[in-house]
C-alpha cells in the first residue's frame, strides 16, 4: 500500500525572492524630511538628521529595487555605512557645507532613480495600486528637495546673493521656495535674482506641472477607475 506523502512547500531561494514594495514608507520618510527641514533650525545636528532621514528613505527604496535580494542587501548595507560616516562628519561640523550640499543632491537624486525601476515593475505586475501612487508621490517630493539642495549648493559656491530679497535664505527658506516653484504657487516673498536662479526656476516649474498633469494625474485616474470597476456589482 502506497502512502501519499504530504506536499512540502520549500521556501523560495533567497536570490529569487521578489522585493516587497515599500513606497508608502519612502513617501512618509520623504514627507517627514520636508516638514523637518522647514521647521528645524539651521544647525549641524539638524543637517545630520536630515541626511539620516533621506539616507533611510534611500535604503528602503533600494530594498524595493528589481535586483535579486542578495544584491539589494549588499547595496543597502553599503549605502547605510556611507550614511553613518557622513552623518558623523556633518554632526561634528567636520564636513564643509559644499560637501554636505553635494551629498544631499546625490542622495536625493538617487531616490527617484532607484524607485523608478521598481515602480515600473510594480505597474507591470499589479497595475496601479496605492503603493504605486505612493512611489510616484515620493518622486514628486524628491524633486522639490533636489532643487532646494541645488540652490543651497549654489549659494555656498557663488558670492552673489541668490534671492532678490538680498539673502541666500536658510535651508527651510530654500525648500519653501522650491515647493512654491514646483507647485507654481509663487507667493512672491522669495524670488530668484540671478540668471542661474531664473533658469532653475523655469525648469522646476515645467517639471512640476508636467509631472503632476501626466504621471500623477494618470496614476490616480487609473487607480480610481480600477477601484470603481472592482466595486461595481457583476450583472
Amino acid at each position: 500500500m502506497t502512502v501519499a506523502k504530504p506536499a512540502v512547500h520549500r521556501p523560495q531561494p533567497t536570490a529569487d525572492r521578489p522585493a516587497q514594495f515599500r513606497y508608502g514608507i519612502v513617501f512618509l520618510l520623504t514627507l517627514a524630511l520636508v516638514v523637518f527641514i522647514i521647521a528645524a533650525p539651521a544647525a549641524d545636528w539638524s543637517r545630520a538628521t536630515a541626511i539620516a532621514i533621506e539616507g533611510l528613505a534611500l535604503v528602503f527604496a533600494i530594498a524595493t529595487a528589481r535586483e535579486p535580494q542578495e544584491v539589494r542587501r549588499h547595496r543597502a548595507v553599503g549605502v547605510g555605512a556611507v550614511m553613518i560616516v557622513l552623518i558623523i562628519l556633518v554632526a561634528t561640523g567636520a564636513a564643509p557645507r559644499q560637501l554636505t550640499d553635494a551629498a544631499n543632491v546625490i542622495i536625493t537624486a538617487a531616490i527617484p532613480v532607484v524607485i523608478l525601476g521598481g515602480l515600473l515593475r510594480l505597474l507591470r505586475e499589479r497595475g496601479v495600486t496605492v503603493q504605486a501612487v505612493a512611489g510616484a508621490l515620493a518622486i514628486y517630493l524628491s524633486l522639490g528637495l533636489l532643487f532646494a539642495w541645488i540652490i543651497g549648493f549654489i549659494t555656498h559656491v557663488d558670492s552673489t546673493l541668490y534671492f532678490a530679497q538680498h539673502t541666500n535664505g536658510t535651508e527651510g527658506d530654500r525648500l519653501y521656495f522650491s515647493f512654491t516653484v514646483l507647485t507654481t504657487t509663487g507667493f512672491g516673498d522669495f524670488s530668484a535674482a540671478t540668471l542661474v536662479g531664473h533658469s532653475l526656476t523655469v525648469i522646476e516649474e515645467l517639471t512640476g506641472q508636467l509631472y503632476l498633469v501626466t504621471v500623477i494625474g494618470l496614476l490616480i485616474g487609473n487607480y480610481v477607475g480600477r477601484q470603481k470597476t472592482t466595486s461595481s456589482p457583476t450583472p
